[in-house]
Order: C-alpha cells, then sequence, then structure tokens
C-alpha cells in the first residue's frame, strides 16, 4: 500500500493505507481521532467537517491520497492548549449543542467562514449547508457572530 505525509493538528503523520480510502476514516480509525462524526457518507450532512489547507471539506468525500501534503485541522487542534478557539467559546457561551453530534462540523464550519469573512451576514451563514438534527439553528447563527466579533 502507498504510503501518505500529512500533517494534523499540528502534527506531521504518515499513514499506510490504500489511495481511495476516505480522510474521515483515516483520521477516526488510523490515528484515532473521534471529532470528525460519519453522519452520511456522501459530504451531504457535513458532520465529518474538518479544514484542509484552511479550507472547509466534508473528510467522507477526501480520498487518502487527496491528503497528501496538506495541512488538516480536526475539531481536536482547535484549542490552544487550555484556551478555546473563540467559535468553541461562543458554542458554550450561546448552548448551542443539544444532541452534540453534528457540532464538530458545524465548529469546522464556523471557522472556515470566519477566516474568509470576517464580518458574516445572515446571507453567509445562511450559505453553510451543514445539517443539525436538533434545529439549533438560530443559536448557531447567534454563535457564529459572536466569534467573529471576538476574533
Amino acid at each position: 500500500m502507498p504510503k501518505y505525509e500529512f500533517t494534523v493538528n499540528g502534527k506531521d503523520v504518515e499513514v499506510d493505507v490504500p489511495a481511495e480510502m476516505p480522510l474521515l476514516w483515516v483520521l477516526r480509525d488510523e490515528l484515532r481521532i473521534t471529532g470528525p462524526k460519519y453522519g452520511c457518507g456522501v459530504g451531504v450532512c457535513r458532520a465529518c467537517t474538518c479544514l484542509q489547507d484552511d479550507e472547509a471539506v466534508q473528510t467522507c468525500m477526501v480520498k487518502a491520497e487527496d491528503a497528501d501534503g496538506t495541512e488538516i485541522t480536526t475539531i481536536e487542534g482547535l484549542a490552544d492548549d487550555d484556551e478555546l478557539h473563540p467559535v468553541q467559546q461562543a458554542w458554550l457561551d450561546r448552548d448551542v449543542a443539544q444532541c452534540g453530534f453534528c457540532q464538530p462540523g458545524q465548529i469546522m464550519q464556523a471557522v472556515a467562514l470566519i477566516n474568509e469573512t470576517s464580518e458574516p451576514t445572515d446571507a453567509d451563514i445562511d450559505k453553510i449547508e451543514n445539517v443539525c438534527r436538533c434545529g439549533t439553528y438560530g443559536r448557531i447563527r447567534q454563535a457564529i457572530k459572536q466569534a467573529a466579533e471576538n476574533m
């Protein structure tokens, strides 16, 4: 099998996996990083969203070979030691999570949006397609706006 090297949450890793293996399974099964969740496997629910070179991607749709040489950030890589990332803190402040299943993907998508647009509008936030089964979209919107103010 081929070997692929990339950086995950600031650490260089090397994996020996099939080229077609989804990055989600590389992260979860090979590297034991469980923040990204499996929801649909076809990139629709976006529970597996992570950052690849600072862009939001659905890791169920990224092949291992396409991660080679890139930088991947998962929810586990956001906090700076004991200090939460502003988006994570906003999620707590706004009591966003109910079941919590989709939240890692939601948070990573929000980070990507704020990195791209420092003052996201309602229209910008409406473009986020991550699915929240509990329907906490109103609190997600509030948390994104709060985080943007604090970044």
